[in-house]
Protein backbone atom coordinates (compact mmCIF):
# COMPACT_ATOMS: atom_id res chain seq x y z
CA UNK A 1 0.00 0.00 0.00
CA UNK A 2 1.13 3.87 -0.86
CA UNK A 3 0.66 5.96 2.22
CA UNK A 4 -0.79 9.13 1.47
CA UNK A 5 1.69 10.54 3.46
CA UNK A 6 4.24 9.43 0.63
CA UNK A 7 2.64 10.65 -2.85
CA UNK A 8 0.38 14.01 -0.99
CA UNK A 9 -2.98 12.65 -2.30
CA UNK A 10 -4.84 15.20 -3.71
CA UNK A 11 -2.56 18.48 -3.00
CA UNK A 12 -4.66 21.43 -4.61
CA UNK A 13 -4.30 25.35 -4.45
CA UNK A 14 -6.97 27.06 -2.70
CA UNK A 15 -9.06 27.95 -5.81
CA UNK A 16 -8.44 24.67 -6.65
CA UNK A 17 -11.02 23.03 -3.58
CA UNK A 18 -14.36 21.60 -5.38
CA UNK A 19 -16.20 23.48 -2.20
CA UNK A 20 -14.90 24.95 1.09
CA UNK A 21 -14.48 22.15 3.36
CA UNK A 22 -16.73 21.77 6.03
CA UNK A 23 -14.87 20.36 8.24
CA UNK A 24 -10.62 21.46 8.60
CA UNK A 25 -8.75 19.08 11.11
CA UNK A 26 -5.23 20.63 12.01
CA UNK A 27 -2.42 18.50 12.87
CA UNK A 28 -2.29 14.20 10.94
CA UNK A 29 -1.09 12.67 13.87
CA UNK A 30 -3.40 9.91 15.87
CA UNK A 31 -6.13 12.03 16.99
CA UNK A 32 -5.74 14.14 13.77
CA UNK A 33 -6.05 11.08 11.21
CA UNK A 34 -8.76 9.64 13.05
CA UNK A 35 -10.62 12.92 12.99
CA UNK A 36 -10.50 13.52 9.59
CA UNK A 37 -11.19 9.93 8.90
CA UNK A 38 -14.58 10.02 10.99
CA UNK A 39 -15.60 13.28 9.74
CA UNK A 40 -15.33 12.65 5.57
CA UNK A 41 -17.45 8.94 6.46
CA UNK A 42 -20.24 10.87 8.16
CA UNK A 43 -20.21 12.93 5.11
CA UNK A 44 -18.28 15.92 5.55
CA UNK A 45 -16.32 17.49 2.76
CA UNK A 46 -13.37 17.37 4.53
CA UNK A 47 -9.36 18.67 4.34
CA UNK A 48 -6.76 17.60 7.19
CA UNK A 49 -3.57 19.99 7.23
CA UNK A 50 -0.52 19.38 8.98
CA UNK A 51 3.15 21.09 8.77
CA UNK A 52 5.05 17.74 8.37
CA UNK A 53 5.93 15.69 5.10
CA UNK A 54 4.24 12.39 5.85
CA UNK A 55 0.98 11.36 8.01
CA UNK A 56 1.73 10.36 11.60
CA UNK A 57 2.81 12.86 13.89
CA UNK A 58 5.57 12.68 16.41
CA UNK A 59 3.84 9.06 17.73
CA UNK A 60 3.99 7.23 14.29
CA UNK A 61 6.55 9.36 12.43
CA UNK A 62 8.62 7.00 10.00
CA UNK A 63 10.79 7.50 7.23
CA UNK A 64 10.22 7.98 3.64
CA UNK A 65 8.90 4.44 2.14
CA UNK A 66 9.06 2.86 6.04
CA UNK A 67 5.41 1.69 6.26
CA UNK A 68 6.43 -1.20 8.12
CA UNK A 69 7.38 0.97 11.08
CA UNK A 70 3.54 2.11 11.80
CA UNK A 71 1.34 0.27 13.57
CA UNK A 72 -2.00 -1.66 12.26
CA UNK A 73 -4.18 1.50 13.62
CA UNK A 74 -2.40 3.56 11.41
CA UNK A 75 -2.46 1.21 8.56
CA UNK A 76 -5.83 0.60 9.25
CA UNK A 77 -6.64 4.60 9.07
CA UNK A 78 -4.65 5.19 6.01
CA UNK A 79 -6.65 2.56 4.20
CA UNK A 80 -9.45 4.41 4.59
CA UNK A 81 -8.10 8.35 4.41
CA UNK A 82 -7.06 7.18 0.76
CA UNK A 83 -10.34 6.03 -0.19
CA UNK A 84 -12.50 9.37 1.01
CA UNK A 85 -9.60 10.93 -0.84
CA UNK A 86 -10.10 9.25 -4.28
CA UNK A 87 -13.91 9.82 -3.52
CA UNK A 88 -12.86 13.26 -3.16
CA UNK A 89 -14.66 13.79 0.39
CA UNK A 90 -11.16 14.51 1.92
CA UNK A 91 -8.12 16.68 1.19
CA UNK A 92 -4.65 16.10 2.74
CA UNK A 93 -2.35 19.23 2.56
CA UNK A 94 1.13 18.02 3.99
CA UNK A 95 3.98 20.70 4.31
CA UNK A 96 1.14 23.18 5.63
CA UNK A 97 2.34 24.97 8.73
CA UNK A 98 -1.46 26.91 10.21
CA UNK A 99 -0.25 30.11 12.09
CA UNK A 100 -3.85 31.61 12.38
CA UNK A 101 -7.28 30.18 13.53
CA UNK A 102 -10.12 32.55 14.19
CA UNK A 103 -13.44 31.51 14.98
CA UNK A 104 -16.64 33.16 14.88
CA UNK A 105 -20.58 32.67 14.68
CA UNK A 106 -20.19 32.78 10.49
CA UNK A 107 -16.95 29.67 10.94
CA UNK A 108 -13.49 29.49 11.23
CA UNK A 109 -11.01 31.25 9.31
CA UNK A 110 -7.36 28.90 8.87
CA UNK A 111 -4.19 30.44 7.49
CA UNK A 112 -1.22 28.22 6.71
CA UNK A 113 2.12 28.64 5.11
CA UNK A 114 2.54 26.31 2.47
CA UNK A 115 6.49 25.26 2.85
CA UNK A 116 6.19 22.76 0.11
CA UNK A 117 8.97 25.04 -1.46
CA UNK A 118 11.01 26.10 1.30
CA UNK A 119 12.46 29.02 -1.20
CA UNK A 120 9.34 30.42 -2.31
CA UNK A 121 6.66 29.63 0.48
CA UNK A 122 2.48 30.56 -0.28
CA UNK A 123 -0.22 30.89 1.93
CA UNK A 124 -3.09 28.44 2.17
CA UNK A 125 -6.56 30.37 3.39
CA UNK A 126 -10.19 28.51 3.96
CA UNK A 127 -13.11 28.73 5.82
CA UNK A 128 -15.12 25.98 7.44
CA UNK A 129 -17.75 25.30 9.34
CA UNK A 130 -15.72 23.57 11.96
CA UNK A 131 -12.34 22.89 12.91
CA UNK A 132 -10.67 20.12 15.12
CA UNK A 133 -7.63 21.07 16.73
CA UNK A 134 -5.27 18.30 17.07
CA UNK A 135 -2.08 19.65 17.19
CA UNK A 136 -0.02 17.96 19.75
CA UNK A 137 2.28 18.73 22.73
CA UNK A 138 5.90 19.10 22.86
CA UNK A 139 8.84 18.18 25.20
CA UNK A 140 8.96 19.49 28.15
CA UNK A 141 12.62 20.02 29.39
CA UNK A 142 13.57 22.25 33.37
CA UNK A 143 17.11 24.22 33.31
CA UNK A 144 20.12 23.25 35.52
CA UNK A 145 23.44 24.16 34.96
CA UNK A 146 24.84 23.28 31.75
CA UNK A 147 22.16 22.80 30.23
CA UNK A 148 22.74 24.26 26.71
CA UNK A 149 25.99 21.94 26.08
CA UNK A 150 25.50 20.20 22.53
CA UNK A 151 24.52 16.67 23.39
CA UNK A 152 22.06 17.57 25.94
CA UNK A 153 19.11 17.32 23.77
CA UNK A 154 15.20 16.61 24.38
CA UNK A 155 13.57 12.51 24.64
CA UNK A 156 11.40 13.91 21.72
CA UNK A 157 14.29 15.48 19.83
CA UNK A 158 16.05 12.02 20.64
CA UNK A 159 13.39 9.79 19.45
CA UNK A 160 12.62 11.98 16.14
CA UNK A 161 16.34 11.91 15.07
CA UNK A 162 15.80 8.22 15.37
CA UNK A 163 12.42 7.62 13.93
CA UNK A 164 12.52 9.95 11.13
CA UNK A 165 16.28 9.68 9.80
CA UNK A 166 17.48 6.53 11.69
CA UNK A 167 19.77 8.19 13.28
CA UNK A 168 21.18 6.99 17.41
CA UNK A 169 22.04 10.55 19.01
CA UNK A 170 25.47 8.77 20.01
CA UNK A 171 27.69 6.35 20.82
CA UNK A 172 27.20 6.33 24.87
CA UNK A 173 23.60 7.72 25.79
CA UNK A 174 22.22 8.60 29.20
CA UNK A 175 18.25 8.41 29.33
CA UNK A 176 16.66 11.38 32.31
CA UNK A 177 13.78 13.25 33.59
CA UNK A 178 10.61 11.60 34.23
CA UNK A 179 7.50 9.56 32.51
CA UNK A 180 7.01 6.62 31.26
CA UNK A 181 8.05 7.57 27.47
CA UNK A 182 11.89 7.28 28.70
CA UNK A 183 11.56 3.96 28.24
CA UNK A 184 10.74 3.53 24.66
CA UNK A 185 13.46 6.30 23.84
CA UNK A 186 15.78 4.16 26.02
CA UNK A 187 15.06 0.90 24.44
CA UNK A 188 15.22 2.11 20.69
CA UNK A 189 18.20 3.92 21.29
CA UNK A 190 19.49 0.76 22.17
CA UNK A 191 18.57 -1.72 19.44
CA UNK A 192 19.63 1.21 17.10
CA UNK A 193 23.39 0.66 18.91
CA UNK A 194 23.70 3.19 21.13
CA UNK A 195 24.99 2.46 24.31
CA UNK A 196 22.70 3.64 26.96
CA UNK A 197 24.19 3.72 30.11
CA UNK A 198 21.14 4.10 32.12
CA UNK A 199 17.37 5.48 32.32
CA UNK A 200 17.16 7.51 35.27
CA UNK A 201 13.58 8.60 36.45
CA UNK A 202 12.96 11.12 38.75
CA UNK A 203 10.14 9.73 40.59
CA UNK A 204 9.64 6.04 42.81
CA UNK A 205 7.77 3.48 40.85
CA UNK A 206 6.18 2.73 44.39
CA UNK A 207 3.64 5.79 43.04
CA UNK A 208 2.06 3.07 41.14
CA UNK A 209 0.81 1.37 44.54
CA UNK A 210 -1.63 3.75 45.07
CA UNK A 211 -3.08 3.73 41.34
CA UNK A 212 -3.43 0.31 41.15
CA UNK A 213 -6.99 0.29 40.06
CA UNK A 214 -6.49 2.44 37.70
CA UNK A 215 -3.51 0.33 36.15
CA UNK A 216 -4.95 -3.11 36.32
CA UNK A 217 -8.27 -1.90 34.38
CA UNK A 218 -5.67 -1.06 31.36
CA UNK A 219 -3.66 -4.94 31.18
CA UNK A 220 -2.43 -3.53 27.19
CA UNK A 221 -0.76 -0.90 29.46
CA UNK A 222 0.78 -3.78 31.79
CA UNK A 223 1.74 -5.75 28.65
CA UNK A 224 3.45 -2.71 26.99
CA UNK A 225 5.50 -1.89 30.54
CA UNK A 226 6.61 -5.79 30.43
CA UNK A 227 8.04 -5.24 27.31
CA UNK A 228 9.94 -2.09 27.88
CA UNK A 229 11.66 -4.05 30.95
CA UNK A 230 12.28 -6.70 29.01
CA UNK A 231 13.75 -4.42 26.79
CA UNK A 232 16.06 -2.98 29.27
CA UNK A 233 17.05 -6.10 30.77
CA UNK A 234 17.81 -7.53 27.08
CA UNK A 235 20.21 -4.08 26.38
CA UNK A 236 21.78 -4.21 29.90
CA UNK A 237 20.27 -0.93 30.78
CA UNK A 238 19.83 0.22 34.30
CA UNK A 239 16.70 1.46 35.55
CA UNK A 240 17.32 4.42 38.62
CA UNK A 241 14.24 5.17 39.97
CA UNK A 242 14.26 8.48 42.41
CA UNK A 243 17.33 9.75 40.90
CA UNK A 244 18.19 12.81 38.62
CA UNK A 245 20.82 14.87 36.22
CA UNK A 246 22.15 17.77 38.24
CA UNK A 247 24.20 19.71 35.76
CA UNK A 248 26.37 18.70 32.67
CA UNK A 249 29.85 19.23 32.57
CA UNK A 250 31.90 19.90 29.00
CA UNK A 251 33.75 22.24 27.38
CA UNK A 252 32.71 22.92 23.52
CA UNK A 253 30.32 20.03 23.95
CA UNK A 254 28.38 17.64 26.75
CA UNK A 255 31.58 15.53 28.87
CA UNK A 256 29.48 14.65 31.87
CA UNK A 257 26.78 14.84 33.62
CA UNK A 258 26.22 15.02 37.89
CA UNK A 259 23.59 12.77 38.95
CA UNK A 260 22.07 12.91 42.27
CA UNK A 261 19.50 11.03 44.43
CA UNK A 262 16.01 12.83 45.66
CA UNK A 263 14.63 12.27 48.78
CA UNK A 264 10.55 11.58 49.05
CA UNK A 265 9.95 15.19 49.42
CA UNK A 266 11.64 15.50 45.72
CA UNK A 267 14.59 17.55 47.16
CA UNK A 268 18.27 16.49 46.13
CA UNK A 269 20.11 14.11 49.55
CA UNK A 270 22.59 15.19 50.51
CA UNK A 271 26.05 13.38 49.55
CA UNK A 272 24.07 11.62 47.06
CA UNK A 273 26.04 13.26 44.37
CA UNK A 274 28.23 11.33 41.50
CA UNK A 275 29.47 12.26 37.91
CA UNK A 276 29.34 10.13 34.55
CA UNK A 277 30.88 10.72 31.94
CA UNK A 278 28.42 10.66 28.33
CA UNK A 279 28.60 12.11 25.07
CA UNK A 280 24.47 12.98 24.91
CA UNK A 281 22.01 13.09 27.76
CA UNK A 282 18.22 12.71 26.51
CA UNK A 283 16.45 14.30 29.04
CA UNK A 284 12.42 15.23 29.51
CA UNK A 285 10.03 16.23 32.33
CA UNK A 286 6.63 14.75 30.27
CA UNK A 287 4.89 17.19 27.88
CA UNK A 288 3.83 20.85 27.31
CA UNK A 289 0.34 20.90 25.15
CA UNK A 290 0.57 23.20 22.17
CA UNK A 291 -1.62 26.03 23.38
CA UNK A 292 -1.34 28.88 20.26
CA UNK A 293 -4.29 27.97 18.39
CA UNK A 294 -6.21 27.12 21.11
CA UNK A 295 -6.01 30.05 22.28
CA UNK A 296 -6.19 31.96 18.94
CA UNK A 297 -9.69 30.57 18.55
CA UNK A 298 -11.25 31.72 21.86
CA UNK A 299 -11.19 28.09 23.83
CA UNK A 300 -10.88 27.77 27.35
CA UNK A 301 -7.74 26.15 28.93
CA UNK A 302 -7.21 24.75 32.02
CA UNK A 303 -4.30 23.43 34.26
CA UNK A 304 -4.05 19.43 34.73
CA UNK A 305 -2.06 17.32 37.03
CA UNK A 306 0.65 17.40 35.18
CA UNK A 307 1.76 20.91 35.01
CA UNK A 308 1.01 22.18 31.56
CA UNK A 309 -2.57 23.73 30.07
CA UNK A 310 -5.06 21.36 28.29
CA UNK A 311 -8.14 22.55 25.96
CA UNK A 312 -11.35 21.89 28.03
CA UNK A 313 -13.74 19.82 26.56
CA UNK A 314 -17.03 18.58 26.83
CA UNK A 315 -18.47 14.53 26.50
CA UNK A 316 -18.50 15.73 22.26
CA UNK A 317 -15.06 16.79 22.05
CA UNK A 318 -16.19 20.02 21.84
CA UNK A 319 -14.31 23.38 23.03
CA UNK A 320 -16.00 26.72 24.83
CA UNK A 321 -16.26 27.68 21.55
CA UNK A 322 -18.72 26.07 19.81
CA UNK A 323 -17.00 25.66 16.28
CA UNK A 324 -14.26 24.27 17.59
CA UNK A 325 -13.43 20.63 18.84
CA UNK A 326 -10.01 19.22 20.04
CA UNK A 327 -8.83 15.68 20.39
CA UNK A 328 -5.16 14.38 21.64
CA UNK A 329 -2.65 15.74 23.54
CA UNK A 330 -3.79 19.06 22.67
CA UNK A 331 -6.95 17.96 25.94
CA UNK A 332 -4.03 16.21 27.93
CA UNK A 333 -1.27 13.90 27.34
CA UNK A 334 -2.85 10.39 27.58
CA UNK A 335 -0.94 8.96 24.68
CA UNK A 336 -1.52 7.52 20.99
CA UNK A 337 -4.95 5.04 21.71
CA UNK A 338 -6.55 7.96 23.68
CA UNK A 339 -5.69 10.36 21.14
CA UNK A 340 -7.48 7.91 18.44
CA UNK A 341 -10.65 7.76 20.58
CA UNK A 342 -10.42 11.42 21.15
CA UNK A 343 -10.08 11.96 17.13
CA UNK A 344 -13.29 9.36 16.51
CA UNK A 345 -15.45 11.38 18.67
CA UNK A 346 -14.28 14.61 17.54
CA UNK A 347 -14.55 14.11 13.87
CA UNK A 348 -17.92 13.18 14.20
CA UNK A 349 -19.54 15.22 16.30
CA UNK A 350 -17.02 17.93 14.16
CA UNK A 351 -19.22 16.70 11.11
CA UNK A 352 -22.38 17.07 12.99
CA UNK A 353 -22.18 20.49 14.31
CA UNK A 354 -21.08 21.43 10.61
CA UNK A 355 -24.16 19.71 9.08
CA UNK A 356 -26.18 21.68 11.51
CA UNK A 357 -26.87 19.77 14.26
CA UNK A 358 -25.59 21.36 18.07
CA UNK A 359 -26.06 18.47 20.66
CA UNK A 360 -26.12 18.86 24.15
CA UNK A 361 -23.13 17.74 25.96
CA UNK A 362 -24.76 15.15 28.27
CA UNK A 363 -23.57 12.90 31.31
CA UNK A 364 -23.48 9.79 30.12
CA UNK A 365 -22.40 8.79 26.43
CA UNK A 366 -25.55 6.79 26.02
CA UNK A 367 -27.24 9.96 26.02
CA UNK A 368 -25.51 11.28 23.44
CA UNK A 369 -28.32 11.46 20.52
CA UNK A 370 -27.55 9.34 18.09
CA UNK A 371 -24.10 8.17 16.81
CA UNK A 372 -22.76 5.61 15.47
CA UNK A 373 -21.93 2.53 17.65
CA UNK A 374 -17.87 2.96 16.95
CA UNK A 375 -18.54 6.85 18.55
CA UNK A 376 -20.24 5.20 21.57
CA UNK A 377 -17.26 2.74 21.94
CA UNK A 378 -14.64 5.09 21.48
CA UNK A 379 -16.11 7.17 24.24
CA UNK A 380 -16.43 4.51 26.53
CA UNK A 381 -12.53 3.86 25.71
CA UNK A 382 -11.80 7.47 25.94
CA UNK A 383 -13.13 7.74 29.79
CA UNK A 384 -11.36 4.96 30.86
CA UNK A 385 -7.97 5.82 29.34
CA UNK A 386 -8.18 9.37 30.63
CA UNK A 387 -8.90 7.51 34.19
CA UNK A 388 -5.24 5.77 33.57
CA UNK A 389 -3.82 9.18 32.23
CA UNK A 390 -4.86 10.88 35.37
CA UNK A 391 -3.50 7.79 37.30
CA UNK A 392 0.12 8.81 34.98
CA UNK A 393 0.25 12.45 35.77
CA UNK A 394 -0.20 11.81 39.96
CA UNK A 395 2.80 9.01 40.15
CA UNK A 396 4.87 11.20 37.39
CA UNK A 397 4.86 14.44 38.80
CA UNK A 398 7.53 17.04 37.85
CA UNK A 399 9.75 17.42 41.30
CA UNK A 400 10.47 20.69 42.59
CA UNK A 401 14.61 19.83 42.95
CA UNK A 402 15.75 21.74 39.98
CA UNK A 403 14.55 24.96 41.54
CA UNK A 404 17.46 24.27 44.02
CA UNK A 405 19.89 23.51 41.85
CA UNK A 406 19.78 26.67 40.06
CA UNK A 407 22.91 29.19 39.73
CA UNK A 408 22.36 33.13 38.83
CA UNK A 409 24.11 32.22 35.66
CA UNK A 410 22.53 29.28 34.80
CA UNK A 411 20.59 29.88 31.63
CA UNK A 412 16.56 29.65 31.12
CA UNK A 413 16.15 31.02 27.81
CA UNK A 414 18.37 28.75 25.45
CA UNK A 415 17.28 31.69 22.52
CA UNK A 416 18.20 34.74 24.15
CA UNK A 417 20.55 33.23 26.53
CA UNK A 418 19.01 34.74 29.30
CA UNK A 419 19.73 34.18 33.21
CA UNK A 420 18.54 33.08 36.35
CA UNK A 421 19.82 36.57 37.58
CA UNK A 422 18.18 38.17 34.52
CA UNK A 423 14.90 37.08 35.69
CA UNK A 424 15.16 37.72 38.76
CA UNK A 425 16.33 41.35 38.06
CA UNK A 426 12.67 41.74 35.75
CA UNK A 427 11.37 40.50 39.35
CA UNK A 428 12.86 43.43 41.03
CA UNK A 429 12.13 45.88 38.55
CA UNK A 430 7.96 44.88 39.18
CA UNK A 431 7.40 41.82 37.14
CA UNK A 432 4.95 39.85 38.59
CA UNK A 433 3.77 37.17 35.67
CA UNK A 434 5.42 35.37 33.09
CA UNK A 435 4.69 37.61 30.46
CA UNK A 436 6.08 40.64 32.49
CA UNK A 437 8.99 38.89 32.46
CA UNK A 438 9.26 38.24 29.36
CA UNK A 439 8.80 42.01 28.18
CA UNK A 440 11.54 43.12 30.59
CA UNK A 441 14.02 39.99 30.43
CA UNK A 442 13.34 38.78 26.61
CA UNK A 443 12.94 35.39 27.85
CA UNK A 444 10.85 33.72 25.66
CA UNK A 445 11.05 35.96 22.52
CA UNK A 446 13.77 33.98 20.77
CA UNK A 447 12.94 30.74 17.71
CA UNK A 448 11.12 28.93 20.19
CA UNK A 449 8.80 31.93 21.58
CA UNK A 450 8.82 30.19 24.81
CA UNK A 451 7.66 26.97 24.37
CA UNK A 452 11.54 25.14 25.97
CA UNK A 453 11.35 27.90 28.87
CA UNK A 454 7.87 29.29 29.48
CA UNK A 455 7.37 26.25 31.95
CA UNK A 456 10.28 27.35 33.79
CA UNK A 457 10.15 30.64 33.84
CA UNK A 458 6.23 30.67 35.08
CA UNK A 459 7.74 28.70 37.86
CA UNK A 460 10.41 30.48 38.96
CA UNK A 461 8.30 33.92 38.89
CA UNK A 462 5.26 32.02 40.77
CA UNK A 463 8.32 31.06 43.24
CA UNK A 464 10.00 34.62 43.63
CA UNK A 465 6.82 36.74 43.98
CA UNK A 466 4.82 34.22 45.73
CA UNK A 467 2.38 34.31 43.25
CA UNK A 468 -0.16 31.04 41.94
CA UNK A 469 1.74 29.18 38.96
CA UNK A 470 0.30 31.01 35.91
CA UNK A 471 1.13 29.03 32.47
CA UNK A 472 -1.56 31.19 30.37
CA UNK A 473 -0.70 34.47 30.54
CA UNK A 474 3.10 34.24 28.57
CA UNK A 475 0.99 31.11 26.27
CA UNK A 476 -0.75 33.09 24.05
CA UNK A 477 0.97 33.76 20.62
CA UNK A 478 -0.88 35.36 17.51
CA UNK A 479 1.47 34.48 14.92
CA UNK A 480 2.01 30.24 15.60
CA UNK A 481 4.52 29.68 12.88
CA UNK A 482 7.39 31.43 11.49
CA UNK A 483 5.61 33.36 8.71
CA UNK A 484 7.12 35.91 5.85
CA UNK A 485 6.08 38.90 7.25
CA UNK A 486 4.24 39.72 3.25
CA UNK A 487 1.37 36.99 4.81
CA UNK A 488 1.30 39.13 8.14
CA UNK A 489 0.35 42.50 6.00
CA UNK A 490 -2.40 40.68 4.07
CA UNK A 491 -3.82 38.45 6.54
CA UNK A 492 -7.74 39.21 6.99
CA UNK A 493 -6.93 39.74 10.96
CA UNK A 494 -7.81 42.71 13.04
CA UNK A 495 -5.59 45.30 14.19
CA UNK A 496 -5.90 45.11 17.99
CA UNK A 497 -5.91 41.48 17.22
CA UNK A 498 -2.10 41.86 15.91
CA UNK A 499 -1.60 44.71 18.65
CA UNK A 500 -1.49 41.91 21.30
CA UNK A 501 0.97 40.04 19.14
CA UNK A 502 5.04 40.31 19.78
CA UNK A 503 5.09 41.89 16.40
CA UNK A 504 9.00 42.85 16.54
CA UNK A 505 9.31 39.27 16.64
CA UNK A 506 6.60 37.09 15.35
CA UNK A 507 8.66 36.30 12.37
CA UNK A 508 10.73 34.15 14.24
CA UNK A 509 8.26 31.93 16.00
CA UNK A 510 8.86 28.30 16.19
CA UNK A 511 7.35 25.45 14.88
CA UNK A 512 6.16 22.53 17.11
CA UNK A 513 8.80 20.56 18.54
CA UNK A 514 6.77 16.78 18.27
Amino acid sequence: MTSPAEKSPAEKSPAEFTAQPAVAVIGAGPAGLAAAVHAAEQGAVTVLIDSGPRLGGQYWRHQKGDLDAPDATYHDLVRRLESLVAAGRLTVRLEHHVWSVRADESGCAVAAVDRRDPGRPGELRLRAAAVVLAVGAYDRPVPFPGWDLPGVLTVGGAQALLKGSGVAVGPRVLVAGSGPFLLPVATALAASGADVLGVHEANRGSGWLRQLPAAASQPAKLREAAGYAVGLARHRIPLRTGSVVVAAHGADRLEAVTLARLDRAGKVRDGTRRRLAVDVLAIGYGFSTQSELPLQAGCALRATADGTLAVTTDRTQQTSNPRVYAAGETTGVGGAQLAVAEGTVAGSYAARAAAGHSPAAPTEPEAIEPVEPVVLVAIRTRDRLRRFAAAMHAVYPVPRFWLDTLEPDTVVCRCEEVTVAEIDAAIGNGARDARSVKLLSRAGMGWCQGRECGYATSCLTALRTGQPLDLESGAGRSVAAPIPLGLIAQADIAQADIAQADTARAHTAAPPLS
